[in-house]
């Protein structure tokens, strides 16, 4: 019997999808023959055609086998979103390598727990990053250091003023001689092109992609070339427009490509489809903004304080941002006041998507044109099936309250060398996704909130989400977090977390937000601690933190 979710799917979109059975680096290959004087990358002005791209990605992965890198070996790479980011990763799996993401911003303990664990003997970083790397050097296995900075892919003058600037601000920084360091630029420079690139099996692993670590020391989720090709053609079917714009779309590429969702839903989908991609090293609201305009942006995937911050920017009314089509929004609930909102201002589509790491990372989205229920994360994407299970692992009725599962050509092979948390996370083919959710008559899934996440209060299970949803709703709410904290007499209270929108700041008082609360939650599920902020401890994804606001907490308490 077909699933009820087939019913709601935009015209066009397949039920299933069919991709190539070839390794993910064919993705750059099929774009430079296709749209060979297409510009691929924009980066500042800097700009890359797609066969140049093709060219760099196979000199740097000749550059790769020229220092030792075999098949098979894992090589870190820890760059913000800039060419050299998209020339690494495909040149990596080109020489064969299997490419571990490493989050700029990490720590030096942070860096060498993934490291370690991944084995990497290879890491390419910015040249800012050096000495955090030098702390941790002796503790790791990395035998080669490929070093770049951002002055490598910006255009005259700009290329010569950065490091002025740089050295300026006290950011630039003086590298040693040092045997195990190779020069990015210098290795493309005396490195011919990788005459034939590593013939990887669909099976074999592409990426190690190291969880966010919230409930402890990261995992490596590891991600196949099946898995990456699937889940790229997997978004790209979800837009039945996506073909029409094939060879003119424009990406806004702010999303971190270190970030599982912006390396599926920026940088491959725009390699897939032979776009431009626009990137920002950083996720912020004016460049995008001043991009978008530029650019006449039609792809604008991100998070939901993205979208908070462009709905509230100064005179964002009156910018040029009509060229948006359609922006997926992942990594956090979308609330259904900001997505009316930025449509308003757009005249685009923003519907909420969900995924996970472990699933590479999407397999729900609202239809882009169709029906979209509030608080849903919508429909299974093609070739995805869910259900929801009790505590007994059994199937739940609809409607019902239970952990998400998931299965499909999309998710992991397991975790990197944890046998035993692969075991309890895929069961036979399916994957457990750690979040309650329940599914409606239609088809439609609702995250409820993650098992962890949940508050219970007097006996009582309070879901943040629902909470957040409700104060979303009051005209004076920017952005809102809601975490359990201990409590002596109801074992746990309901702590809200608000940024207020500037023109509210002082003028709003917690009794008006709780009152406000009471008007459409129960009493056990009120905030009974309102704490207004400036901002929100977020990720590097713009993912807010609630370990963090939990902790804190509990401290004032």
């Amino acid at each position: 019997m077909p699933a009820a979710w087939f019913n709601h799917y935009d015209k066009d979109v397949p039920h299933t999808i069919e991709y190539p059975e070839a390794p993910l680096w064919t993705l750059l290959e099929s774009a430079a023959k296709r749209y060979p004087n297409q510009i691929a990358l924009d980066f500042m002005g800097y700009t890359l055609r797609y066969l140049d791209l093709w060219k760099a990605s196979r000199k740097f992965a000749q550059g790769l086998v020229g220092l030792g890198v075999k098949p098979g070996d894992r090589v870190a790479i820890m760059l913000p979103n800039t060419p050299q980011f998209v020339i690494a990763f495909y040149g990596t799996l080109i020489a064969g390598g299997i490419v571990v993401n490493v989050n700029p911003l990490y720590t030096p303990r942070e860096l060498k727990h993934q490291l370690v664990d991944s084995g990497s003997e290879t890491l390419v970083i910015l040249n800012l990053i050096w000495p955090r790397y030098q702390e941790i050097a002796s503790e790791v296995p990395v035998k080669r250091v490929i070093t770049t900075g951002i002055q490598d892919c910006l255009p005259f003058p700009k290329n010569l003023l950065y490091p002025i600037k740089a050295r300026r601000e006290g950011r630039w920084v003086n590298l040693p001689n040092d045997p195990r360091r190779s020069a990015f630029k210098a290795l493309l420079q005396r490195s011919a092109q990788l005459e034939t690139p590593h013939a990887a099996k669909p099976d074999d692993v592409a990426l190690l992609q190291y969880t966010g670590g919230t409930t402890g020391l990261s995992k490596g989720a590891m991600l196949t070339h099946r898995n990456l090709m699937a889940n790229t053609f997997q978004s790209v079917a979800w837009f039945p427009g996506a073909k029409d714009l094939e060879g003119k779309g424009v990406m806004l590429g702010a999303i971190p490509f270190f970030h599982v969702y912006g390396m599926t839903v920026s940088m491959n989908y725009a390699i897939a489809l032979g776009y431009k991609n626009v990137l920002l090293p950083r996720p912020e609201v004016e460049p995008s903004i001043k991009a978008i305009e530029k650019h006449h942006v039609t792809h604008f995937p991100g998070v939901p304080t993205m979208y908070v911050g462009f709905n509230n920017f100064p005179g964002i009314q009156n910018r040029k941002v009509g060229s948006v089509k359609v922006c997926i929004s992942g990594a956090a609930a979308l609330p259904v006041e900001v997505a009316t909102r930025f449509e308003e201002l757009t005249g685009g589509k923003l519907v909420e998507g969900y995924g996970l790491t472990e699933a590479s990372p999407s397999t729900h989205c609202s239809p882009i044109m169709g029906l979209r229920k509030k608080g849903s994360i919508g429909l299974p994407m093609p070739g995805v099936d869910a259900k929801i299970l009790g505590l007994d692992m059994q199937e739940l009725p609809v409607g019902e309250i239970g952990e998400l599962a998931v299965r499909g050509p999309n998710v992991m092979k397991g975790y990197w060398n944890k046998p035993e948390e692969t075991a309890k996370t895929l069961m036979v083919d399916w994957l457990l996704t750690g979040d309650l959710a329940r599914m409606d008559q239609d088809g439609y899934f609702y995250i409820v909130d993650r098992k962890k996440d949940m508050i219970i209060a007097s006996g009582y299970n309070v879901y943040p989400r629902e909470v957040e949803e409700v104060l979303y709703t009051h005209p004076a709410v920017q952005e809102a977090a809601v975490v359990g904290v201990p409590d002596p007499y109801r074992g746990e209270t309901v702590a809200a977390f608000i940024v207020l929108n500037p023109e509210f700041k002082g003028k709003v008082q917690q009794e008006e937000i709780e009152q406000h609360c009471r008007k459409d939650l129960a009493a056990y599920k009120v905030p009974h601690i309102i704490e207004f902020r400036d901002e929100l401890p977020k990720s590097a994804v713009g993912k807010i933190l609630r370990r963090e606001l939990k902790e804190i907490a509990a401290k004032e308490r």
